[in-house]
């Protein structure tokens, strides 16, 4: 297939053309072609949806033993690992991260759904302490269709973290990914029908999420939405689902504080900082762009900071030494500079960048260098609204409980981020920290064993974990009556 052949999309286990607009999705290197494909229209989404249901129903997923769901699964992990190489140069084409990161979200992938697999085979129900004459037990099944709404920052990674548990829980899944990112969906779309998985169980509709997205929620069949991205649209889809009676999880927007208390390791408060903001060219919900120093620490910190920030090598993302790629788009890099300048008039100071990178390959893609601004205070805009691009706003603080008003006067509650010797100190802050997640002497580690989410406006519920299927399974009490009389308000006896 040339690139300039339309891509098909998998609409309820069936390979075909979309019935919406022709698009191109780009490299954001260099801004060429990678693919085309036609967007799904509103009846794709109704056939994708109404396809869903009828598998779900008739395929016998829902009732096989979870062991033998596990086995479907284990099997598109395999099939990930096989073709790892393949999928990871294809997310470097399809949102320009730099080859490494793609690597480890294509394993990040794999092992998701290896995980779901041992966790649905080994989830257990449970027989309730009984409270009378009878047997209790709290089981669990599955929901029906689940909607997978996933971003552009990191695609085959965040849909694993949301197809592997729905599918693990018996579910039918229908994927929106992002309009601009959507190969690596229709790639594991293609695995999971290789792995077993049976037909109509999982369909991937490309197109933008106004459109697309607001449909899937609103279906009355649809019985469950995950949606990672932006807070405004969690919100809307918030209140379509509250409309709906319907559950969902909202991973979502953050301005995550990261803290350099007196004692920190300096080696390892620099390092982690860098990453924490610059890895990913700062495309991450949980990139922690607001940075806390302890005032008596702050120039030698921000001098030694400033100094390997310079350092760090942006360029193409198929070489192997290149540590931040481009932004995704023209356009996201032009919202990106709005802050800096925006960040400048509010009486901000640069330290670092805050200039379109020149010359080259920097003048087709879509580069940005790492930037750090100073002087502000946490109340400005720039403290305060998620850029998602390599900015950094550095502040200074006086004493703990300073650092604590500010850290956690934010909309946001996604993540933070402490740098400390004192293992005792980081524990009590990181406990007082309004956030779903703490690292300590760390940054930017994940373990699908662990939950993640965010409190506020960073989301409600939970992704990863054992329970994490859960999510996707509506719980059911069973009582069985063992007594030896009939229910004594009735009146009859045994044997009348």
């Amino acid at each position: 297939m040339t690139v300039e052949q339309s891509l098909p999309i998998c609409i309820a286990g069936t390979w075909r053309l979309g019935g919406g607009e022709r698009y191109a999705t780009h490299y954001p290197a260099t801004g060429e072609p990678v693919a085309w494909l036609n967007a799904a229209s509103l009846d794709d989404v109704e056939a994708a949806v109404q396809g869903a249901h009828q598998a779900f129903v008739h395929s016998g997923w829902a009732q096989r033993k979870p062991h033998e769901r596990a086995a479907v699964l284990y099997r598109i992990a395999a099939l990930i690992r096989e073709q790892a190489e393949e999928l990871a140069q294809l997310q470097r084409q399809d949102n320009g991260k730099p080859i490494s990161e793609t690597r480890a979200l294509v394993a990040s992938a794999a092992g998701t759904f290896q995980f779901f697999a041992a966790a649905c085979e080994t989830l257990e129900e449970t027989i309730t302490p009984s409270r009378g004459d009878f047997v209790s037990m709290s089981v669990y099944e599955p929901m029906g269709v689940v909607a997978a709404i996933t971003p552009w920052n990191s695609p085959i990674a965040s849909e694993a973290q949301k197809v592997a548990p729905a599918l693990a829980g018996g579910n039918a899944v229908v994927i929106k990914p992002a309009e601009i990112t959507p190969l690596l969906a229709l790639q594991l779309a293609r695995l999971c029908e290789q792995a077993g998985l049976p037909k109509g169980l999982i369909s991937v509709l490309p197109g933008k999420g106004s459109l697309l997205g607001d449909a899937l929620t609103r279906h009355p069949l649809v019985k469950r939405v995950s949606f990672t991205g932006g807070t405004r649209t969690g919100k809307h889809i918030a209140h379509i689902a509250a409309d709906k009676m319907m559950p969902v999880s909202l991973e979502l927007g953050g301005k995550s504080p990261t803290i350099v208390l007196e004692d920190a390791d300096l080696d390892h408060a620099v390092a982690g900082v860098l990453y924490g903001i610059f890895s990913s060219s700062g495309e991450a919900c949980i990139a922690g762009s607001r940075l806390f120093v302890a005032r008596s620490l702050y120039e030698p910190f921000m001098a030694r900071l400033t100094a390997a920030a310079a350092q760090l090598r942006v360029g193409d993302p198929a070489d192997e030494q290149t540590q931040m790629g481009p932004l995704i788009s023209a356009g996201h890099r032009e919202s990106v500079e709005r802050y800096v300048a925006l960040g400048l008039a509010e009486g901000g100071r640069l330290r670092l960048g805050g200039e379109r990178l020149r010359g080259g390959l920097f003048e087709q893609g879509y580069f940005y260098p790492p930037t750090i601004l100073e002087g502000l205070g946490n109340h400005q805009q720039v403290c305060q609204e998620e850029i998602f691009g390599p900015v950094l706003v550095a502040l200074p603080f006086d004493t703990e409980e300073d650092l604590l008003e500010q850290a956690n006067d934010s909309l946001y509650a996604l993540a933070a981020g402490i740098w400390s010797r004192d293992y005792k100190r980081a524990w009590a802050l990181g406990r007082r920290l309004q956030a779903g997640t703490v690292w300590i002497n760390t940054y930017k580690q994940f373990s699908i064993s662990t939950p993640f989410g965010g409190w506020r406006d960073s989301g409600l519920g939970r992704e990863k974990g054992r329970l994490g299927i859960l999510q996707y399974m509506e719980q059911k009490s069973l009582y069985w009556g063992m007594n030896p009389q009939p229910l004594a308000w009735a009146g009859v006896e045994a044997g009348q």
